[in-house]
Formats: structure tokens, sequence, C-alpha cells
């Protein structure tokens, strides 16, 4: 098993993980609490991690950086939780996206809307 996959493993781990605290007491556990508060809740954390990891890049230290990932992606996973969306959904969709350029897969989403 290559290092690639240990992470991958880490990743799963950690989706079986907040599952398990979607059905804490929101007393005791910060994941089922944001699942309490609501999406919108969900929504302005992500965006304020977003905004942490952002200001991270241009200013912060490596380490800081890294810290404010790992924010995000943890509220990212919860959102997907607040919507019902299984984390394959984005797997499938970024592999339906492989082999187009992003200015490709950009302007097909505009033909869309």
């Amino acid at each position: 098993m290559g290092r690639n996959d240990n992470r991958l493993q880490v990743l799963e781990q950690l989706i079986a993980e907040l599952e398990k605290r979607r059905k804490a007491s929101p007393a005791k556990s910060y994941t089922a609490k944001l699942l309490d508060q609501g999406r919108h809740k969900i929504g302005k954390k992500l965006g304020e991690e977003g905004v942490e990891m952002a200001l991270a890049l241009v200013d912060g230290k490596k380490k800081e950086f890294i810290g404010e990932a790992a924010d995000v992606m943890y509220h990212y996973l919860v959102a997907l939780m607040a919507r019902k969306v299984p984390f394959a959904a984005v797997m499938d969709e970024l592999e339906r996206r492989f082999g187009l350029s992003g200015l490709e897969e950009k302007a097909r989403r505009n033909k869309k809307s």
C-alpha cells in the first residue's frame, strides 16, 4: 500500500468518524452542534475558514496554512453531510471532469446556465 492509499484511508476514517458524531448530542460534539444549527451556520463557518485559509496562503507561515486547510476540509465535509451529499458524489464529479481543461469545463457549465 502506497502513501497515497494511506492518506485516502485517513480521509475515509474521518468521514466515518463524522458520521458517528452526527448522531451524538450537540452538547458533546461540535459536529453534531454544527449540524443541529443548520446549513446557514455551516455555510458561514465554511466561509470563515476559507477566508482564514486564504489569508494564511498570502501572509501566514506554512504550518498555519496547513492548519487552516484542515479546518476548511473539516467544515467542507460537514457541509456535505448537511446537504446529504456523499463524498463519493464529489469524487464522481471530479472524475467526470478529468481530461477537460479548466477553461473547457467552465465553458460547459456556463452554457448550461
